[in-house]
């Protein structure tokens, strides 16, 4: 492996470092503050004991995992079973328990619009369970 693999020595400029930060911020929030205010508060009520840095990194690590998934399958299932895989080598980051909650709100947050209304916490537990089952299928 080169030297320059590992991009040690990589140099951004200011500039650079922000562009980045703005498409890193419209992927994950494309629809803003108001998305994140509420995707955290829902987050905070499926698992209100855990920090909103900890909530908000493993359900950002879980929409990159999906988004993943999604790009070579068709299948909403295929992409589920998929994400669920993929998502058992975060195991330090998520428990496996909360990789259902995470993917439920995944799929919740594709499917909102600029009003940012999510589902509540107790759809969320359903799609959960949807999850799971589908995950437990082969």
């Amino acid at each position: 492996m080169a030297l320059g693999e590992f991009k040690l020595f990589q140099y951004k400029s200011k500039d650079q470092r922000e562009k980045e930060q703005k498409e890193y911020a419209a992927w994950a929030f494309p629809y803003g503050e108001l998305q994140k205010t509420n995707l955290t508060a829902l987050l905070t009520e499926l698992r209100p004991k855990e920090s909103e840095q900890i909530l908000m990194f493993s359900f950002l690590t879980c929409k990159e995992i999906y988004k993943n998934a999604a790009e070579d399958t068709e299948s909403r299932e295929e992409i589920i079973r998929k994400a669920l895989s993929s998502a058992k080598r975060y195991k330090q980051i998520m428990k496996n328990a909360d990789l259902s909650m995470y993917l439920a709100v995944v799929l919740a947050d594709a499917d909102i619009d600029e009003m940012c209304e999510y589902p509540s916490a107790d759809e969320i537990r359903v799609s959960m369970q949807e999850i799971d089952t589908v995950g437990s299928r082969k």
